[in-house]
C-alpha cells in the first residue's frame, strides 16, 4: 500500500490562487481589446518598466545581440538546435497526406497544411529561457509555418542576448521584446505594431499561462500549462542525492512547481530529506527551489512497482523520470504523462534544454488527454472528398436521404435527393 510520507499544498489552496489570477488576466485583456496599442506600452511600462519606440527589434539590434555571445555559447545554442531540428524533421516524417477510394468511385483524403502565422511566446523575467526559443519557434518553421514571430520580455533592462540570438538562429520572422499577458494578447488580439496569429505557443507564468487559456478559440493554443511538474520513479538502483538533485533541478522553476518522489526504496525515502538539504546547500537558486519543496513536495513510499504506477497515473506529472531496474516497464504501461526521461543517465534538463525532444509539455493532468508540443501542433490536418462516378453519388445518396429522414433534416435530404433523381440510372 502507498504511504505519503511528505504531502504538498492541496488543490484547494491552489484554485484560490488561480481565481485571483484569472481575474487580473481577464481585466487586462479587456483593456488591451478596448485599447489597443496604448494599453499594451502602458502595461509594458508599468509590469516591465520597458518605454521604446517600437518592441520589436531592428536587424542591426538583433545582430548586436548574436556578436555579443561568445563563440562557445552560440556554438552550443547551435548545437542544440541541430538536436531539436532533426527530432523534429524525423517527427515530420510521421506526417504523411492520404487518398484513398473507399468505395468504387468515392475518394477520401486529407491533407497536412502548416498554420500561416504563429506567435511564440519566450520567458525571461526571471530566466532568460533561451531554450524555449529552439522549442518553439525552431518547431514551428520545421512545420513550415509561413510568418513565425517571437515575444519575450527584457531581463535587467535591456533585450536578453542570449535569447534574441536563439530566436534569430532558430529562424523567427519578427523578434519582439515584450513580456506578460501584454504579449500574449498583443499576438492574439493585434495592435498597431504587431499583427495578429493563429496560434500562441510557449511557456510562461501564471498570468501568460491564463492569458492563453481566455483567449484559446480566439486563437489556437499549444496547450494547457501551469506550474513546471516533475515526479521521480525509483528503486534501490540509485541514491537519496541523485533524487533530491533531480527534483530540485526542476523545482527551481517557481515556489508553486510539485516535484514528487514515488520509490520502493525505504532507504531513499528515509534519507532524501536530508540529502534535499545538503543539495540545496550548493545551489544559487535555493530560496525558490526550497519554497517549492516545503509547499509542494511529495515523498511517497510504495511496496510494489506495480503501485508506483498506479500512483504515476494518478500524479499524471510533467515530467517522469523513471530511475529502476526496469526503466521499459513503465514506458510500455505509463500513459498519463507529458515526457519521459529513462534511466539514471538521462534527466529532465537535458530534456529542457538540448537532448531534441521539446520541452513544452502538458501540466495540471492534461497529460491524459495530450500530449507536448511537436511539428504536428502546428499542422492542421483537412479532409476532403470526391465522387467520380454517378452511379457512386446515387449509392451513397440513397443511405444518406434514409438517414437524414431519420433526423428531419429535410435541406440534408434534398441534398441528397436531387443527386439521385439525376443520376440514377
Amino acid at each position: 500500500m502507498a504511504v505519503r510520507l511528505k504531502v504538498g499544498k492541496s488543490s484547494g489552496e491552489r484554485a484560490e490562487a488561480d481565481d485571483k489570477i484569472q481575474a487580473i488576466v481577464t481585466g487586462m485583456l479587456r483593456e488591451v481589446e478596448q485599447r489597443g496599442e496604448a494599453a499594451v506600452r502602458d502595461y509594458a511600462a508599468r509590469l516591465d518598466n520597458w518605454e521604446r519606440p517600437t518592441f520589436r527589434l531592428s536587424e542591426a539590434e538583433i545582430d548586436g545581440c548574436i556578436q555579443s555571445l561568445s563563440p562557445q555559447a552560440l556554438d552550443d545554442i547551435r548545437f542544440a538546435q541541430t538536436q531539436i531540428r532533426r527530432f523534429a524533421q524525423i517527427q515530420m516524417l510521421s506526417l504523411r497526406d492520404v487518398e484513398v477510394e473507399t468505395l468504387p468511385g468515392v475518394v477520401l483524403g486529407h491533407k497536412n497544411i502548416p498554420m500561416e502565422s504563429v506567435g511564440c511566446y519566450v520567458p525571461g523575467g526571471k530566466y532568460p529561457l533561451l531554450a524555449s526559443a529552439h522549442m518553439s519557434v525552431l518547431t514551428a518553421k520545421v512545420a513550415g509555418c509561413k510568418r513565425v514571430i517571437a515575444c519575450t520580455p527584457p531581463f535587467d533592462g535591456k533585450p536578453a542576448p542570449a535569447v534574441v540570438a536563439a530566436m534569430a538562429l532558430a529562424g523567427a520572422d519578427e523578434i519582439h521584446v515584450l513580456g506578460g499577458v501584454q504579449a500574449i494578447a498583443a499576438m492574439a488580439l493585434g495592435i498597431d505594431s504587431i499583427a495578429p496569429v493563429d496560434m500562441i505557443v510557449g511557456p510562461g507564468n501564471a498570468y501568460v499561462a491564463e492569458a492563453k487559456r481566455q483567449l484559446f478559440g480566439r486563437v489556437g493554443i499549444d496547450l494547457p500549462a501551469g506550474p513546471t511538474e516533475t515526479l521521480v520513479i525509483c528503486d534501490d538502483t540509485v541514491d537519496a542525492e541523485l533524487v533530491a538533485v533531480d527534483l530540485l533541478g526542476q523545482a527551481e522553476h517557481g515556489p508553486t512547481s510539485p516535484a514528487i518522489c514515488v520509490t520502493t526504496s525505504e532507504r531513499i525515502a528515509r534519507e532524501l530529506p536530508q540529502q534535499i538539504t545538503r543539495v540545496l546547500a550548493r545551489l544559487s537558486t535555493a530560496e525558490t527551489a526550497l519554497k517549492a519543496w516545503t509547499d509542494y513536495g511529495e515523498i511517497i513510499l510504495c511496496d510494489r512497482k506495480e503501485e508506483m504506477l498506479a500512483e504515476a497515473q494518478r500524479i499524471c506529472s510533467e515530467h517522469v523520470q523513471v530511475m529502476t531496474a526496469e526503466p521499459d516497464w513503465f514506458l510500455e504501461r505509463l500513459t498519463n504523462f507529458g515526457a519521459m526521461f529513462l534511466g539514471a543517465r538521462t534527466n529532465v534538463s537535458y530534456g529542457d534544454k538540448v537532448i531534441g525532444t521539446n520541452h513544452t509539455l502538458p501540466t495540471r493532468g492534461a497529460g491524459r488527454y495530450t500530449g507536448g508540443l511537436w511539428v504536428g501542433k502546428f499542422i492542421k490536418t483537412h479532409t476532403y472528398q470526391r465522387i467520380l462516378t454517378d452511379a457512386a453519388s446515387v449509392a451513397i445518396g440513397e443511405v444518406c436521404s434514409r438517414l437524414c429522414a431519420l433526423e428531419g433534416f429535410a435541406g440534408h435530404q434534398e441534398q441528397a435527393d436531387i443527386r439521385v433523381r439525376r443520376w440514377k440510372a
